[in-house]
């Protein structure tokens, strides 16, 4: 397989690093080699979270260079929009069709930008830019926080991994109690794996 890149991107408290420790574990479970490394800025505090998975038969560096991301997951769309220049020409976009404004917007200082503007930004990568409302969904089934693994079901489509790997990964993830849920939540994400773009 060659290298694989993904840059997965949004807010703290999102659950990004558990979606992306799962990406990892699943390679790995399918016999790749991963690297990863992340960057939490005041992620406690809704601060920008990225994280770096690398998968290959070798992989050498956890770092992805700027414009060299094959995947761009971004649970947020300000934060997608803000790291759309490491995707490399053609790469996938799939962008959770959510605005936490940072605290500048908040105060009035910045202003957010629009879902068009958000849109052409990611365009000058590539064409193949796809929102989902991967929150509303995490929302309706109960559980927000089972947004991590929504997105997850998103991206699965696109790695050669088997459903049951993911699935397994997963499983071992959760607790008993919010297993079903997560796996749920999961499944639906894996229907609509970037098919309908907003524009």
């Amino acid at each position: 397989m060659n290298t694989q890149d993904l840059l997965m991107v949004g807010v703290g408290g999102q659950g990004i690093i558990l979606a992306s420790d799962i990406v990892g574990e699943g390679a790995l479970s399918a016999g790749y080699d991963v690297k990863k490394t992340d960057t939490l800025g005041m992620a406690q505090r809704g601060g920008s979270v990225l994280s770096h998975v690398r998968i290959a038969s070798q992989v050498s560096s956890p770092l992805i260079k700027e414009g060299e991301v094959d995947i761009l997951v971004g649970f947020e769309k300000l934060e997608t929009a803000r790291w759309g220049y490491f995707l490399r020409a053609g790469g996938l976009a799939i962008v959770n069709n959510h605005a936490m404004p940072p605290l500048s917007v908040s105060l009035g200082t910045d202003r957010y930008p629009s879902d068009e503007e958000i849109e052409d930004i990611l365009k000058r990568r590539t064409d193949r830019v796809y929102f989902t409302d991967g929150t509303s969904r995490a929302k309706a089934l109960g559980d927000i926080r089972t947004l991590n693994m929504f997105m997850l079901g998103c991206v699965s489509a696109h790695l050669p991994f088997d459903v049951e790997v993911w699935k397994d990964c997963i499983a071992q993830r959760m607790p008993s109690r919010i297993r079903q849920i997560n796996i749920t939540a999961f499944d639906q994400g894996r229907k609509e794996p970037s098919n309908v773009s907003l524009g």
